[in-house]
């Protein structure tokens, strides 16, 4: 664990919307090199195939439009000022984010689960071209297993995470049939996605699975941590947080 997430990983970036800092934007993935961080993020793709750096499904809470984020070419996704950006900036290309990051930190890079098969794909295949001649440490994971395996089959090299919880909060997953919640809260893709690591939310670190892979060696990282206390919790159930809202200890 300490070579794949030696530092603590800033949620979306070191955000901090107070001072203009909005999440996954280019001074917040700066604010957490700086701060010794490594850092996490978000790849939605655009309805051109294009994938970019941004969190929601769609744009409503973060920019001035309405309108899933996959339902707009990258040329008018990169005119979306974001909400409250103090620098007026905009979503980047992922491979405009790497070009940024340029190897001086550790990244956790979230695919967003995508509406059908051929976006997933279109998806997996787009990062991992981006991704060929990248040479700074970083690693992929998704909630959805299918991203896992379509990364495996476009040849990825990288670490590969599954993200869970306990799949029992109906504001996420009452879209989600019960017989797939099983699987996924369960970890039953097991043989098919091959993960190499869990990213879990910190309330369900003792799901019987986590606990029981993480005893046998594999990493889970617990998100999402806002407060040295949680940090404290999180730390008897996995080996790395994943953090935002204060600043946690390196080392």
């Amino acid at each position: 664990m300490s070579t794949l997430f030696p530092q603590p990983i800033a949620h979306r970036g070191l955000h901090d919307p107070a001072r203009g800092i909005i999440e996954n934007s280019i001074s917040a993935f700066e604010a957490a090199i700086e701060h010794g961080y490594a850092i996490e993020c978000d790849v939605q793709l655009s309805s051109d195939g294009v994938p970019f750096i941004f969190h929601d499904d769609d744009f409503d809470r973060l920019t001035e439009v309405k309108g899933a984020s996959d339902a707009r070419p990258i040329a008018e996704v990169q005119t979306l000022v974001l909400k409250g950006s103090a620098a007026g900036e905009v979503p980047q290309r992922f491979t405009e984010f790497l070009q940024q990051i340029g190897g001086r930190t550790m990244l956790q890079i979230e695919l967003k689960e995508q509406s059908d098969r051929t976006k997933t794909a279109a998806l997996a295949r787009a990062v991992a071209q981006a991704l060929a001649d990248y040479e700074g440490p970083y690693s992929l994971e998704s909630f959805d297993p299918s991203l896992l395996m379509a990364l495996r089959r476009e040849g990825a090299k990288a670490p590969l995470g599954i993200i869970v919880y306990s799949y029992d909060e109906a504001e996420w997953d009452q879209h989600i049939p019960r017989w797939k919640k099983f699987i996924l809260r369960h970890l039953l893709h097991w043989p098919w996605t091959r993960f190499s690591f869990i990213s879990c939310r910190n309330i369900a670190i003792y799901l019987p699975m986590v606990r029981f892979l993480r005893a046998r060696g594999m990493p889970v990282t617990a998100w999402t941590i806002t407060s040295p206390q949680a940090a404290r919790a999180a730390a008897r159930g996995a080996d790395q947080i994943v953090f935002e809202g204060f600043l946690p200890e390196i080392g």
